[in-house]
């Protein structure tokens, strides 16, 4: 029987978390870069993370900033290293969500707010000539508003 070496299993673990998290928007090094450092589950230097990921240091540094810039990961100090260290956010489900509604909810604000400038168009030209046009944007509208609202909440809960 074929039993998968240790070094095998995890890099199989490694590539369908990221692809996991991929779906959260990331690129995928940075979902790699993640995932790595959530599996390692020690604080990294740049140099570390791009010995693990066979990348280079430059590329997991614009990475690890937006990981950084999305709290997933905190930089840390450990006493007698120089080197920024750096180690995965372990509330993964509140982070991603958090991140993911939060990304959701501008999304629809921006879209909300078009729609609406496209509205105040049509009632300066007079609505009069649109009137079915006018109403389903309305309710197009009123359906953004009502997502709008839902994220609201599950921000808040």
């Amino acid at each position: 029987m074929f039993e998968p070496s240790t070094e095998n299993l995890t890099n199989k673990i490694l590539i369908e978390f990221a692809k996991t998290i991929e779906m959260f928007g990331l690129t995928p090094l940075e979902s790699r870069l993640f995932a790595y450092m959530y599996l390692v589950e020690k604080p990294m230097t740049l140099d570390e993370m791009s010995d693990g990921l066979g990348k280079s240091k430059t590329s997991m540094s614009t990475s690890i900033r937006s990981l950084s810039d999305l709290n997933l990961v905190t930089l840390v100090w450990k006493k007698g290293v120089r080197k920024d260290l750096y180690e995965a956010n372990t509330e993964l489900f509140k982070n991603f969500m958090s991140f993911y509604v939060n990304k959701w909810f501008d999304a629809v604000n921006h879209q909300k707010d078009s729609l609406e400038e496209i509205i105040k168009k049509l009632k300066q030209h007079g609505t009069e000539h649109e009137p079915d046009t006018y109403e389903k944007l309305l309710k197009i509208i009123n359906f953004h508003k009502q997502v709008e609202s839902s994220f609201q909440n599950m921000g808040q809960g």
